[in-house]
């Protein structure tokens, strides 16, 4: 009896055991995989599994500043939307939006979508904006310098000014834009963002391609202007 008593003592006990890991491996296998028909949130971080920071879902209130390398720098954007991280946890471009109708009765609304430059600011962008002057959207493509953006990041924004006067700047390279007047365009530039080549239709509907050089004098002209001497660039 004594014998038997314990062998179904020893079999409660591993019984038990079972039924714990059982217990516990649905457990977490269920928090791996949980299902939710809504959601309300104000942030999410997406992080690797050894917690880098790979993008983050935000509201305004909680919008983050610049993060490079994991640490975070002031930096106010006042926008919702998403941010995307690199492997080493730096920001590598976003997407914001917004909009909405001011006191005065004039809306606003904006979208832009970003990809940036290894620590650098963008590289390439998309927007539409919508203003009191009216509507524009745009593509650019845009060399960066090759500094660290972290060197400007750490000073006091007082002092951006000042170090962006001494320091290599962006430079446009191909801009594609509908203005607020309705006219459209498409500008291919040289290493300095000097605009060489513009193809336009103005707002009422007159096309023109310019050939211009560094200082922006135009040098050919499609339709040749009506003067051969005073035309300015179509900017």
């Amino acid at each position: 009896m004594g014998k038997e008593l314990r062998a179904w003592r020893i079999y409660g006990a591993i019984s038990t055991l079972a039924f714990v890991v059982l217990a516990v491996s649905a457990f977490a296998l269920r928090r791996q995989r949980t299902a939710f028909d809504t959601i309300d949130v104000q942030r999410i971080n997406v992080v690797e599994p050894n917690g880098t920071l790979r993008m983050v879902i935000s509201n305004t209130a909680r919008f983050p500043g610049a993060i490079i390398k994991g640490r975070q720098y002031p930096f106010s954007r006042h926008t919702a939307g998403i941010l995307f991280y690199n492997n080493e946890g730096t920001e590598n471009g976003g997407l914001i939006f917004g909009g909405r109708k001011h006191a005065d009765g004039t809306v606003s609304s904006y979208g832009h979508l970003s990809f940036d430059r290894y620590e650098q600011d963008q590289a390439f962008s998309l927007d539409a904006i919508q203003s009191k002057t009216g509507n524009t959207t745009g593509i650019a493509f845009i060399d960066r310098p090759k500094w660290p953006i972290t060197d400007l990041l750490k000073r006091p924004q007082k002092q951006w000014r000042q170090f962006l006067a001494t320091h290599p700047r962006a430079a446009p390279r191909l801009t594609m834009q509908r203005a607020a007047d309705g006219s459209v365009s498409l500008a291919v530039r040289d290493r300095q963002g000097h605009t060489r080549i513009l193809i336009k239709v103005g707002s009422h509907g007159s096309p023109v391609i310019q050939l211009l050089d560094a200082s922006g004098k135009v040098i050919t002209q499609l339709p040749r202007p009506r003067r051969s001497r005073g035309f300015a660039p179509a900017h």
